[in-house]
């Protein structure tokens, strides 16, 4: 059996909101079920396109910048189509999933010190820049710029058209943009009527906010992905550290699923939704990953302590922007009127 088979058709769940638990609620997609969670896909899809174009030699270096997942699916992606694979990361990757990136057989280097510009982030690229102009045959798959990363996410999309036959407001964490641009442009044409809903964490630049340093690492950009369909969003809320912490936390005691930092922001933002939405609203959110690797993070006592998330539970309305630079946000906070930051 090919391993890549084991990719998609993952569960949705039912999600009581997390409020109060009652009758409204929420559909989580479940991609914690793929092997190394939902960027899998992309990766699998973006290094097949690359051979079929003849971008990506037979046998030549991947290399890529990430903050853990996308390392996850380009390790398999390299294992299945037989490609080595250097990743570049930094200090805030967590030490497992260091380790299982070596496991996996990939290269992985970690950059030294932030740019005043882009961060982290920035930081990883121009790395990567550099090992990829050093290595004549390697190919980079850019998963910010790349429309393979939307194109990838045309399954997942289908599976919650089989699913759930009806998708009212789809839900979604961005990052790269891949999967919030790629499911929504499929989906909404099972459902027409489909609102998508954007989750950023504090502190990220992606929707206009000033950038800052974040905790909360698989959403959120120190930069302008170019793949951010920024006109496909309805909304979009940014969520601190501690209120996906809480989310998280109580999404295992009610549910056994939950996730890291994009799955407690997307929970959270879902839930408000399933109270405030009209009753019988179809909502379906992604949740990216599973638990494992925020062992010492978001279910990490003395990490929580030590940064001050463990606060008790979150209020019950976000605060309100009437655009996206109105101030800065340093709790949860929606806005309603979302463009393309200048």
């Amino acid at each position: 059996m090919d391993i890549s088979a084991l990719v998609g058709n993952t569960p949705v769940l039912w999600i009581p909101e997390l409020w109060s638990g009652g009758d409204r609620g929420f559909w989580a997609k479940l991609e914690g079920s793929n092997p190394g969670g939902i960027k899998d896909r992309p990766a699998l899809h973006m290094v097949a396109e690359a051979k079929r174009r003849g971008d990506l030699a037979p046998g030549a270096p991947i290399i890529e910048s990430t903050s853990g997942t996308l390392g996850l699916g380009l390790a398999l992606a390299g294992l299945v189509h037989g490609h080595p694979v250097t990743l570049v990361g930094d200090p805030g990757m967590e030490p497992l999933m260091r380790r299982l990136l070596s496991a996996y057989g990939t290269r992985l280097e970690l950059v030294a010190e932030p740019y005043s510009e882009g961060g982290w982030q920035e930081a990883r690229r121009a790395r990567v820049r550099e090992l990829t102009a050093a290595e004549p045959r390697a190919w980079c798959p850019d998963q910010y710029t790349n429309p393979d990363n939307v194109a990838a996410y045309a399954g997942l999309a289908r599976e919650l058209a089989a699913q759930l036959r009806r998708v009212d407001v789809l839900v979604c964490s961005v990052g790269t943009g891949g999967h919030s641009a790629g499911i929504h442009r499929v989906l909404r044409e099972h459902c027409p009527g489909l609102r998508l809903v954007g989750v950023d964490t504090v502190g990220s630049t992606i929707f206009g906010q000033p950038a800052r340093a974040r905790l909360m690492r698989g959403l959120g950009s120190s930069i302008h992905p170019a793949n951010v369909a920024y006109d496909a969003f309805s909304e979009v809320h940014w969520v601190a550290p501690a209120e996906a912490v809480w989310a998280c936390r109580r999404l295992a005691a009610a549910r056994y699923a939950s996730g890291g930092w994009s799955v407690g922001a997307v929970a959270l933002v879902a839930s408000w939704l399933a109270r405030r939405e009209p009753p019988g609203t179809r909502i379906a959110a992604i949740f990216p990953d599973g638990p494992e690797r925020y062992f010492d993070t978001v279910y990490g006592e003395a990490y929580c302590q030590e940064h001050g998330l463990l606060d008790g539970k979150p209020e019950p309305e976000p605060d309100e922007f009437p655009h996206q630079s109105a101030a800065e946000a340093t709790r949860w906070t929606r806005c309603a009127n979302v463009a393309r930051p200048a």
